[in-house]
């Protein structure tokens, strides 16, 4: 099910990734994923609403070790219990950009995937663009006003 951003659903975010988001303040969300067993933790902060050049938008920020990821304009999400799972989408024109947080604190960042790549034959692809297109065929489930 796609998710627009709302400071109410925050909360699904955080029971796939078996965390509790803490508000950070108006609109900011934190929410810390660990794995114990293979020795990963990583942070996710939700801000929803930012003031960007009298536009508003939202942004997901990744904190992991040695590594920073963020994704703007942000406004749809899917959370999956079953993948364990959310996938965070950005999308500017033909070109779609997907967050993907794991509960195993795992992450994944597909940006700027060309439209054809997410609505064509998948193994038709080559292999390493393979994920990328599987990842990120989420979106064909969104309706045409799907836009940033």
């Amino acid at each position: 099910m796609i998710h627009q951003f709302t400071a109410e659903n925050i909360s699904t975010i955080g029971k796939v990734l078996g965390a509790t988001p803490k508000p950070l303040g108006k609109d900011v969300f934190r929410i810390e994923v660990k794995n114990e067993e293979e020795n990963r933790k990583l942070a996710l902060e939700i801000h929803l609403g930012l003031d960007v050049n009298g536009e508003e938008m939202n942004m997901v920020s990744v904190y992991a070790y040695n590594t920073f990821l963020q994704l703007h304009n942000c406004t749809a999400f899917v959370a999956s219990d079953m993948l364990q799972q959310v996938t965070f989408f950005g999308k500017s024109g033909e070109k779609t950009s997907g967050l993907i947080v794991e509960k195993a604190a795992g992450c994944s960042l597909y940006a700027n995937v060309d439209e054809s790549l997410l609505t064509g034959d998948f193994t038709q692809l080559p292999e390493d663009m393979m994920m990328c297109g599987i990842a990120l065929s989420l979106t064909e489930s969104m309706d045409d006003d799907f836009s940033f």
